[in-house]
């Protein structure tokens, strides 16, 4: 990570997330917004390879940030740290492109070792925030039933790519699933690439909430 992007309008929560990404990537240089406006005209400015992004602006929500970030760079990755953990602020957030999502109700510790773990491809998702993204398809039975309706129109995927979709959502790396069926890295790597694109999805959040939504895993 060269460029960072911080949105946040508290000062002192601002600079603590400066401190994390520093922490988490020694050599990252920081930029920081207040405000939506001010995000977006330094998303124009220059390119980041990460933000960390609060929701609640002033002048809007940082939703619209994680949006322009998918738009117009899509090689960043946008993580919202917030203390939001409701369906109502998670959902549209992993939709708008948000690759993760952190509760700032963590440690620093914590949140440093959550952003490493992109290191390794996986989300940075708060504990609360897993198990809400993998019960969110079983809390209603209403919902169950329209997505059983859905089925019969659904993507398919081979009995290998539904494999892999499981393991990517119960949080596995790419070296450990490569492991577990006897293949090379970049085999595993061009079945999520697959699965990706016929699901439609850009991230491991979005593969997450599919797994679920077939009941390939388990809340």
């Amino acid at each position: 990570m060269q460029h960072a992007l911080i949105v946040e309008d508290l000062p002192e929560i601002r600079d603590w997330l400066a401190e994390v990404a520093r922490a988490a990537f020694p050599d990252v240089e920081v930029t920081t917004a207040a405000r939506v406006d001010q995000a977006l005209a330094r998303v124009a400015e220059r390119p980041f390879d990460l933000a960390l992004i609060d929701l609640g602006l002033p002048d809007g929500s940082g939703i619209d940030v994680v949006g322009a970030l998918r738009h117009h760079q899509p090689r960043a990755v946008p993580v919202v740290v917030t203390i939001y953990d409701d369906d109502d602020h998670l959902f549209p957030a992993l939709q708008a492109g948000a690759f993760g999502y952190l509760l700032k109700e963590q440690p620093q510790e914590t949140l440093i070792a959550q952003l490493l773990r992109m290191t390794q491809g996986e989300p940075p998702l708060s504990p609360p925030i897993a198990r809400r993204v993998l019960s969110h398809f079983a809390s209603s039975p209403q919902r169950q039933k329209t997505l059983m309706r859905q089925i019969e129109h659904e993507v398919k995927l081979t009995e290998r790519e539904t494999d892999v979709l499981q393991r990517v959502a119960k949080g596995y790396t790419l070296p450990e699933i490569a492991q577990q069926f006897g293949l090379s890295r970049h085999t595993i790597a061009d079945h999520i690439k697959q699965i990706y694109r016929k699901l439609n999805v850009s991230s491991r959040a979005e593969a997450a909430l599919e797994a679920a939504r077939r009941g390939l895993v388990q809340p």
